[in-house]
């Protein structure tokens, strides 16, 4: 990745930010730490891996993408109106009462979404299904899903691994936003998931960790997934809950909380001023 692509993708994910934060500022309601601690992942996907046209979401041979923690649907929505699949400005009506936008994603009523989701554990099922059905089908597509690390606590993530595993899903991708933190507090405190790494490739996965703020370690992770052969892949990517806003990161208590203005405001302009430095 080049100097010019890399700068690009940090003002997108700046923006991906800022609209998630606008999001759950004016529902007053939502999950702002875990949407932007996946923001760049966000970004990367929908800018650069992911084989979507906001013009046909529809089309048999895209690329799917399941947000496995669906909670985190701010940041992906935000990716999605900055791809192009609606308006910046439906972020602001996020979560309100017939709006496309709701407090989980939704098939049914949003462009670009693949799954609805929300119930942890069942969105890597569903992903695998469709794995499943592209292999079934000879279909060249990809099978993307982003999971939450406390979400890989419920037994469902394990079936749905073995699952790949067993049937050799190379065209799925899973990655899980490693923030460390849950509703309840410290992931290591409440229930560890460690050794994650050797837990996937007991199941079958070939895993790959890295700095999921770095666009250069989740490009290269992505392009290697590609190339494996045989066997799904894993993207262990460390991140800090509530990245980009300094009162936010690493603070468990921003997992489901909805800044107020005075919050929102301080937010908005730190994220301002990081774009602006970016724009210099």
């Amino acid at each position: 990745m080049n100097s010019t692509e890399k700068l690009e993708l940090k003002k997108a994910a700046c923006k991906v930010r800022m609209g998630a934060i606008e999001g759950v500022f004016n529902a007053k309601s939502g999950h702002p730490g875990g949407s932007l601690s996946a923001a760049d992942i966000f970004t990367y996907l929908y800018l650069k891996e992911l084989n979507v046209n906001p013009e046909n979401p529809k089309d048999p041979d895209r690329d799917r993408f399941v947000l496995s923690k669906g909670h985190c649907c701010p940041g992906l929505y935000a990716a999605l109106a900055l791809k192009g699949f609606f308006s910046m400005d439906e972020l602001k009506s996020l979560r309100h009462i017939g709006a496309m936008l709701q407090g989980h994603p939704d098939m049914k009523s949003t462009p670009g979404i693949d799954m609805s989701s929300g119930s942890l554990g069942q969105g890597i099922s569903a992903a695998c299904g469709m794995a499943m059905a592209g292999k079934m089908d000879n279909k060249n597509y990809r099978v993307y899903a982003l999971l939450g690390d406390g979400e890989c606590q419920e037994g469902q993530v394990w079936e749905a691994a073995m699952f790949a595993g067993h049937r050799h899903l190379d065209n799925l991708c899973i990655i899980i936003d490693n923030n460390g933190l849950q509703i309840d507090g410290r992931v290591n405190d409440i229930c560890s998931i460690e050794p994650l790494d050797k837990k996937l490739e007991s199941f079958g996965f070939e895993v790959f960790k890295i700095n999921g703020h770095c666009f250069d370690q989740i490009e290269d992770a992505f392009n290697k997934a590609k190339k494996v052969k045989g066997k799904p892949c894993a993207i262990i990517a460390a991140t800090i809950k509530g990245k980009g806003v300094s009162y936010m990161e690493d603070n468990g208590s921003w997992h489901g909380t909805a800044p107020n203005k005075e919050q929102y405001e301080k937010a908005m302009d730190e994220l301002k001023a990081q774009l602006a430095s970016l724009e210099a």
